[in-house]
């Protein structure tokens, strides 16, 4: 009997601790860098897969955008977007997903990258522009662009107003391949589409109310891909 509760005891603490390691870790305002950091560090992942009825987006996130990659990958294997749809579509712009029942109370430094650009089938994170000088990112709300492509002289005439430096490899691909300059340094790009072009043109095609709510909604599921 006595050899019994021991083993018992053993076989509960052992659980408890299984149980304490597979809580999630809470992120505040306080932490969150040191939180993703550490994250980032113990999930190394850097590719999704985004499935929808009208097929699927594979995207690869930067690894010069730490906290952002690692704060997505986060919810993504902790079942955030369970419920997630892309609720805002506005055609040659860009298709926004998330869960807006569900949204984390916390806002990830922006980690602006001038190699990084709003082309199309640029991944990039949500804000609110009231109140938020730092340019801080929305937690769980991500975007991704349709666009649209530029002129030559389109791209010398935006980039002198927004004042933005465009290398000659990125102005070649605003003018083959689309995107839209204006969010270049205001909103951080942390991956981008490696499959699914279409699929982006599919959804952001679908007709709209109130400029930009989709008529019929546009479920998805996403899943991390492990790292190769």
């Amino acid at each position: 009997m006595k050899h019994f509760l021991s083993s018992f005891v053993l076989v509960l603490c052992v659980t408890l601790i299984s149980c304490n390691q597979s809580q999630e870790i809470r992120i505040t305002q306080q932490n969150v860098k040191e939180v993703l950091t550490q994250y980032g560090k113990e999930n190394p992942e850097n590719e999704v897969l985004i499935e929808t009825k009208a097929g699927n987006i594979r995207l690869r996130l930067y690894e010069d955008t730490p906290l952002h990659r690692a704060n997505f990958i986060k919810l993504i294997k902790e079942g955030h977007y369970k419920d997630a749809d892309f609720y805002r579509i506005v055609a040659e712009f860009m298709i926004q997903g998330g869960d807006l029942k569900n949204m984390p109370n916390y806002t990830i430094p922006a980690e602006f990258n001038p190699n990084h650009f709003h082309k199309k089938g640029a991944l990039s994170m949500a804000r609110v522009e009231e109140n938020n000088p730092a340019m801080e990112s929305s937690s769980a709300e991500f975007f991704i662009i349709q666009g649209g492509p530029y002129r030559p002289e389109d791209v010398d005439d935006e980039a002198r107003q927004l004042q933005l430096s465009v290398t000659p490899e990125q102005k070649e691909t605003y003018i083959k391949q689309g995107g839209y300059m204006a969010l270049d340094q205001k909103y951080t790009v942390f991956g981008e589409v490696i499959e699914g072009f279409d699929v982006i043109d599919k959804i952001a095609g679908v007709g709209v109310y109130d400029v930009d709510k989709p008529l019929t909604k546009i479920p998805f599921t996403i899943k991390v891909m492990e790292k190769k």
